[in-house]
């Protein structure tokens, strides 16, 4: 039986993501995950949030942090959101080879924030502020490096896409692969705007 042609003149005009219904269903499911991890880091915010002011007999926010590292970790990260972007955009024009270049840029920079968020922390360890320390460092270690955890998590799998990619084209399984990585990268650059904020900037100002 045909598809009737009101019908299929609407699939054509959706997104390549959003064509197959089977997929575009697991998009939803997506869309759940990143609720739970919003739960989570809600949680881990909070956490934070109490214990900013605890910091026993080691450094205070505003001795520890340095705003230079912090503000090209914020570079990084966002100008990897505006290039996941750019290859959603060539995924939908079909052009596999501009998609796989752009995700490629985009790890790239999200290497280079976690190489530089990996720095820090050893910074931070040489002088002996570590979790150990105090209440303070244990929530902030926590919270930052679950952020980083979660890049080097995107990082891997956006590598394991480019395979598959590579291996299959843009098909309606890689495309919904692909647009819930870019959902994935997208709710990761959000989450460090409030770790830049409520985190850096304010625990320089206070």
């Amino acid at each position: 039986m045909s598809m009737p042609l009101a019908e299929e003149h609407e699939v054509q005009h959706l997104p390549v993501e959003f064509a197959d219904e089977k997929e575009s269903i697991k998009i939803t499911g997506f869309w759940m995950f990143l609720v739970t991890d919003v739960l989570i880091f809600g949680s881990l915010f909070s956490t934070y949030a109490v214990y900013r002011g605890a910091v026993a007999q080691g450094p205070s926010a505003n001795q520890l942090f340095q705003m230079g590292p912090v503000m090209l970790e914020t570079l990084l990260l966002l100008t990897s959101s505006f290039t996941i972007g750019l290859g959603i955009y060539a995924m939908r024009k079909g052009n596999v080879k501009a998609l796989m270049g752009w995700m490629l840029v985009t790890i790239l920079l999200g290497a280079g924030f976690v190489g530089t968020e990996i720095h820090d922390f050893v910074s931070f360890a040489a002088i002996g502020a570590t979790w150990h320390t105090s209440a303070f460092l244990s929530a902030f270690d926590i919270l930052v490096g679950t952020h980083g955890a979660h890049v080097t998590f995107g990082i891997f799998w956006a590598v394991t896409l480019l395979f598959q990619l590579k291996k299959r084209g843009i098909t309606a399984q890689t495309a919904r692969k692909v647009f819930t990585y870019s959902l994935y990268w997208h709710f990761l650059d959000i989450v460090w705007i409030f770790i830049y904020t409520f985190v850096y900037l304010n625990g320089k100002i206070v």
